[in-house]
């Protein structure tokens, strides 16, 4: 496993991180059942990754109590980044508060759930829809960190102007947001506006701050790992409908794109996903990738893909590509 740190974390991160989403439960992302996917978490532990990124809207508490099973034993192993703001009420329908009498209370929630007393990273899930102003939030984090209940404060989906106005306040060491091979200045995610762009944006101040940035979504939602083809048709349940990009013609202008990527000559016999994790690896702003990983296949899968190391040139090659046909 390779490592990487940075100024703001006094922590060694691993370059593959684990992505607790599809912790949620079974049928939330695939039919795989909790004992696996503590499995999967054991796996990943012994194969040197200590990076795992939850929420607890990941169903609704569960994917906490997952990973709790998961790291039993071994917390000294392991760096836990959990999140807040994305509370749910008792219809099980989530929503957005990031108000400090929230924060207070969703911490709390967090540390029961994962049977640990701090957690090393607390981030805001989403800024707010609701006008909290940022200051509120921000000040409540202030103190959960202060309390000992979170080492470090972070940021997810916020814009780099946001970030510096929550620095006035209280050191932030991470940012988190969307980013890809294929969406490197996305502007939506599920049809939610972003008011970022990571590589514009976000990645100039991840070198100007030493900052540690994770990005979610590595594999765009499955069209990374090639099993999205141009007949695909998705469920009527399934989230992917509502992703313009995954859709008819945009649709087919990613796998073009995809087409020509793989046919570079240092990827020739290389598969998409060791593309695309090799690909956010290679970027030195980024710190860990969040992948979801069910099975401990799937994760012994990720470790070999780093067998080998992307070179600049094709990194450059790549974002020449994506830029050129996709903006």
């Amino acid at each position: 496993m390779k490592y990487k740190k940075v100024d703001k974390i006094d922590y060694e991160f691993s370059v593959l991180g684990f992505g607790c989403w599809g912790a949620s439960g079974s049928g939330s992302w695939s039919d795989h059942g909790d004992q696996e996917q503590v499995r999967a978490i054991e796996t990943a532990i012994d194969q040197g990754i200590n990076f795992f990124d939850v929420a607890p809207v990941y169903g609704l508490g569960h994917a906490e109590e997952v990973l709790a099973q998961g790291i039993k034993g071994k917390r000294d192993k392991v760096f836990i980044a959990t999140k807040v703001g994305l509370p749910w009420n008792n219809k099980f329908e989530a929503y957005n508060d990031v108000s400090a009498i929230n924060i207070a209370r969703e911490i709390d929630d967090s540390l029961r759930r994962l049977d640990v007393d701090y957690v090393d990273l607390y981030q805001v899930h989403w800024p707010s829809d609701k006008g909290v102003p940022l200051e509120e939030t921000i000040e409540a984090m202030k103190r959960v960190q202060e309390s000992g209940k979170a080492r470090y404060l972070g940021l997810s989906n916020y814009s780099a102007a946001d970030y510096r106005k929550a620095c006035e306040i209280t050191e932030i060491a991470s940012m988190q947001g969307l980013f890809n091979m294929m969406e490197q200045n996305a502007d939506a995610y599920h049809n939610i506006p972003l008011q970022y762009r990571v590589s514009d944006e976000i990645f100039p101040l991840v070198r100007e701050e030493g900052l540690a940035f994770f990005p979610y979504s590595p594999l765009f939602q499955g069209l990374l790992t090639g099993k999205i083809t141009r007949e695909t048709v998705f469920g009527s349940n399934d989230v992917r409908i509502n992703n313009p990009k995954l859709q008819g013609a945009e649709r087919l202008k990613h796998l073009d794109v995809l087409d020509q990527i793989r046919n570079l000559e240092p990827l020739k016999g290389k598969s998409l996903p060791e593309i695309a994790v090799n690909y956010l690896v290679a970027k030195k702003e980024v710190t860990s990738v969040i992948a979801t990983q069910a099975t401990s296949d799937e994760v012994l899968a990720n470790v070999n893909a780093l067998e080998w190391q992307m070179d600049d040139e094709t990194v450059s090659s790549i974002d020449a590509l994506v830029q050129e046909k996709l903006g």
